[in-house]
C-alpha cells in the first residue's frame, strides 16, 4: 500500500504591525522586543502622525501602535484620517497621559485600545492579540477610565467631527462634503449620522441651528 506524503499547512501569515513613534528610541525598542515573537512582524517605524497618513497603505499593517503626542498631525486626528480610508485597521494609542479625558478621547476616535509607554512589552503583545480578535484593549493603568454605561454626558464631537458640520452646515450636500475633503460619501454619510445621533439632532435644519447656535459658522464668510 502506497501512503500519501503528510499534507503539509500552510504557515500562519504574521500580524503585521507599523510603529509610529516621534522618539526613534521608543520605537526601535518596541520594535526590536515585538520582532522577538514568531507571530509578529514589524513592517516600520515611522516618526510623526503625517507620515503614518501618507504612508499607511505602502506598509498595510494589521496593527497601527500610534504615538498620542506628535509633530505635525497628532495621533488623535491621525487615528481618524485612517480609519476613514482604512476602517480595518486596529489602532493602539501609546501614551504618558493616564487620564480619563485622553482615554475617552482617543477610544471616541476610533481607536481600539489605549496603552501606557510604562507598560511591559509582553502587554503589548497582549494588547496586539486582543484587538487582531476583535475586541477593545485597556492597559491596567487605563481600566476604570471608561464613562459608566448609560450615562447622560453626551458624547463630544472629534475634529473631524467638527469639520464635517461645518461644511454640511453651510448647506453642502455629502457629495460635496466627500469632494471638499477627499473622502468617500459613504464616509461622510457615516460621520453625519454620528453626528447626529451625538448631538441627538435628527434634522439637517437641526444641525445648521446647532452650528449657529454654537459658534460653528463664525468667521465662514457665510
Amino acid at each position: 500500500m502506497t501512503l500519501s506524503p503528510p499534507t503539509q499547512q500552510a504557515p500562519e501569515a504574521r500580524i503585521r504591525v507599523l510603529i509610529v513613534d516621534d522618539h526613534p528610541m521608543v520605537a526601535q525598542g518596541i520594535s526590536a522586543i515585538l520582532e522577538t515573537y514568531d507571530d509578529i512582524q514589524v513592517v516600520g517605524c515611522l516618526s510623526n502622525g503625517r507620515e503614518a497618513i501618507d504612508r499607511v497603505a505602502e506598509f498595510d499593517p494589521d496593527v497601527l501602535l500610534l504615538d498620542l503626542n506628535m509633530p505635525q498631525v497628532n495621533g488623535l486626528a491621525a487615528t481618524e484620517i485612517i480609519l476613514e480610508k482604512r476602517p480595518d485597521t486596529r489602532i493602539l494609542i501609546l501614551s504618558m497621559h493616564d487620564s480619563p479625558e485622553y482615554i475617552n478621547t482617543a477610544l471616541n476616535h476610533g481607536a481600539m485600545g489605549y496603552l501606557l509607554k510604562d507598560v511591559p512589552t509582553e502587554e503589548i503583545k497582549l494588547a496586539i492579540d486582543k484587538v487582531m480578535q476583535g475586541a477593545q484593549y485597556l492597559c491596567a493603568g487605563a481600566v476604570g477610565a471608561l464613562r459608566p454605561a448609560g450615562g447622560n454626558a453626551r458624547e463630544s464631537l472629534t475634529s473631524r467631527e467638527q469639520t464635517i458640520l461645518l461644511e454640511l452646515a453651510q448647506g453642502k450636500s455629502n457629495k460635496d462634503v466627500a469632494l471638499a475633503l477627499d473622502i468617500s460619501v459613504r464616509t461622510v454619510e457615516t460621520h453625519r449620522k454620528n453626528i447626529k445621533r451625538k448631538l441627538g439632532i435628527s434634522s439637517t435644519a437641526g444641525l445648521t441651528r446647532y452650528a449657529l447656535e454654537h459658534g460653528v459658522l463664525q468667521g465662514t464668510g457665510n
